[in-house]
């Protein structure tokens, strides 16, 4: 009996025990069951009324941001079809909503911390709650970040005069297109708006020109065309302003298709079948003929002749010959030579390798390994689906070259090529229409500029290669009496002009100023103007228009400091790159770094300048700069 009555005493422990545990859960259960559908109510409600205020408070930060960018807690309150912010929370019935706004901080490379960092003060953190106390206490919170950004005012830099107020170290600004700054200046003509202001000078006898080459102070020309004209002139110019061009000596007797000059010799290419190239002595006056070179194979015109230290070059019909100039008398000796593709119309040597312009072929132009005289062979070809190829042109650098072809009316006849590499198949970079003009003959000058000349339409033209996939043309003569060649010097004092040959047989030898002149230095800096907006604010991002011909660089640093005594003429401008160190350049669009420290560059700040830092490894290329602009909020 004792043992029944001490089970019966276990099972009502147990059924307690147990009516603790599960009474709680079933109690809530219930509870959270006959709540359940009010409670969705209540947040469905309480979602629409976030999302309200996320939206909201959007209209006010648009609308006004400084009212907006105050820290505190604020209500919004609706007036006159818009958003107020108010102090402090409201209440809507069964809910309490509210908006907290922060400061953000944000680190060197502009990310966002929290902790550190400097004041952004273009940017606000927002967080959104909205809280309710029945059927259960709850609440819905979102966070936010809202910048400034419509508002935000924009400082440019983009005319002649903008430019002219800074600092110019190397660099010069030109109004080719409403403003710019460029790598050294010089000259006082405009290549693009070419004048025959400048003496011109009447060639001996009645031959009509058609070659010329030059070096600063000395011109050669070729009037044998026919043969009533001169075979060689040399011509010296004055470096004075204008020039003075003056004969200084004449040689005759030979058909002219091509002229070389150097400082005490010329040579001159013939149609002549024994002496293909003449070398003519200036030191005795009248001049005489000391030497001479004979194709050996085919009994071809000599068509052009260019001179590299103690070697000749001369195309005639198909082939490319190397002669041994290390004597200028008598029967110069082959050296070498190359079957070429075509019939050889100009050649241009620069280090290793001849350049060579082709007639009557597929392609237009072949490079040409010379770095063996005795074994020279081709490396690489250009087909610009053109007509036949008239004269090549190539940089200092040797990574570019220009070449005319004949006129077409389907095909154009300027062309850009890529001759960075000299192996294989070079790409066609930018091509020009010359508009019905027959080139002869082309010349690459100062300015980023090429010069394209020859015979009907308008005969002197010039092309803006700043954009080498894109020539321009940028101005022209129209001569009426063709132009048959040009070349282009640089005086001493910086002075740029193109000489060329002309029909115009009482005048043949015409001299055309261009600018900016010069070759350019190898760097520059432009420092701009300052600008105080008047008051403290934050520079944001920074963008400028550009434009970098091969083996150019243009890149920019900025500066942003805070006034002394009042004024932005004695600040502390330390430049810096988009990390905020001086080790750091701009290369593309960017933002600015934050930095409010006191000292070197700061952000927010009230005064502002750039630097631009030019560059080029070609000398006759300059990077260009068209227009910087600085976004800041006021």
């Amino acid at each position: 009996m004792k043992l029944l009555k001490g089970v019966s005493l276990v099972e009502i422990i147990l059924v307690m025990g147990l009516m603790a545990i599960l009474l709680p859960a079933l109690l809530t259960g219930l509870v959270a069951s006959r709540a359940g559908q009010p409670q969705t109510q209540q947040r469905a409600a309480a979602v629409g009324l976030l999302r309200e205020n996320v939206e909201a408070l959007r209209v006010v930060r648009e609308r006004n941001w400084p009212g907006f960018a105050v820290n505190g807690t604020y209500h919004l309150v609706p007036q006159s079809g818009t958003w107020y912010l108010a102090a402090g929370a409201e209440t809507l019935g069964d809910f309490t909503r509210s908006l907290a706004i922060a400061d953000v901080y944000r680190d060197a490379e502009g990310l966002i911390v929290t902790t550190g960092g400097n004041l952004d003060p273009s940017t606000k953190k927002i967080n959104h709650s909205v809280s309710w106390s029945t059927p259960l206490p709850s609440s819905l919170t979102e966070e936010s970040y809202l910048t400034r950004y419509l508002d935000n005012l924009l400082y440019t830099q983009t005319t002649q005069a903008d430019f002219e107020a800074g600092i110019l170290t190397g660099t010069a600004v030109t109004n080719t297109a409403g403003g710019e700054v460029i790598l050294g200046a010089g000259g006082y003509g405009d290549w693009c708006n070419p004048e025959l202001t400048l003496p011109s000078l009447d060639l001996p006898k009645s031959g009509i020109a058609n070659a010329v080459t030059a070096f600063a102070g000395r011109a050669f020309a070729g009037t044998g065309n026919n043969a009533s004209g001169e075979s060689f002139v040399n011509i010296s110019v004055s470096d004075t302003n204008p020039p003075q061009p003056a004969i200084l000596g004449t040689f005759s007797n030979y058909k002219t298709n091509d002229v070389f000059g150097e400082a005490n010799y010329g040579y001159i290419a013939t149609d002549t079948n024994s002496k293909e190239v003449i070398i003519i002595d200036f030191s005795a006056n009248p001049y005489t003929e000391v030497g001479f070179f004979n194709t050996p194979f085919a009994t071809a015109d000599a068509t052009s002749i260019f001179v590299s230290g103690n070697r000749g070059y001369v195309t005639a019909g198909y082939f490319l010959y190397i002669f041994d100039l290390s004597s200028k008398s008598g029967s110069r000796p082959l050296l070498g030579f190359n079957l070429l593709l075509g019939l050889g119309t100009s050649v241009v040597v620069k280090g290793n390798y001849a350049y060579v312009s082709i007639s009557n072929s597929p392609i237009e132009m072949q490079i040409i390994d010379i770095t063996n005289p005795w074994s020279i062979f081709q490396t690489g070809y250009a087909d610009v689906n053109g007509q036949d190829g008239k004269r090549i042109f190539v940089n200092d650098s040797s990574t570019r070259g220009y070449l005319v072809t004949g006129a077409s009316d389907s095909k154009r006849e300027f062309f850009v090529l890529d001759i960075s590499s000299k192996s294989g198949a070079r790409p066609t970079l930018g091509s020009y229409e010359s508009g019905g003009m027959n080139p002869k003959n082309l010349s690459v000058v100062s300015g980023n500029k090429a010069i394209i000349v020859g015979t009907g339409a308008e005969e002197y033209q010039v092309l803006d290669i700043t954009d080498e996939t894109h020539p321009l043309r940028c101005g022209g003569l129209n001569l009426d009496v063709g132009v048959n060649g040009i070349a282009s010097v640089l005086e001493t004092d910086g002075d740029a002009y193109s000489y060329i040959i002309t029909g115009d047989v009482s005048s043949e030898f015409k001299i055309i100023e261009g600018g900016p002149g010069g070759r350019y230095a190898s760097s520059g800096t432009f420092e701009s103007s300052i600008f105080d907006p008047g008051y403290q604010t934050a520079f944001n991002r920074v963008t400028f228009t550009t434009a970098l011909p091969n083996q150019t660089d243009l890149n920019f640093q900025i500066a942003a400091a805070d006034t002394v005594g009042g004024t932005c003429l004695g600040a502390d401008y330390v430049y810096v790159g988009p990390d905020g160190t001086s080790a750091t350049f701009y290369t593309a669009a960017a933002a600015l770094p934050l930095s409010d420290d006191g000292n070197g560059f700061e952000n927010p700040a009230r005064c502002l300048r750039y630097k631009g830092y030019f560059s080029t490894q070609d000398s006759g290329s300059t990077p260009v700069l068209y227009d910087l602009s600085v976004n800041y909020s006021p």
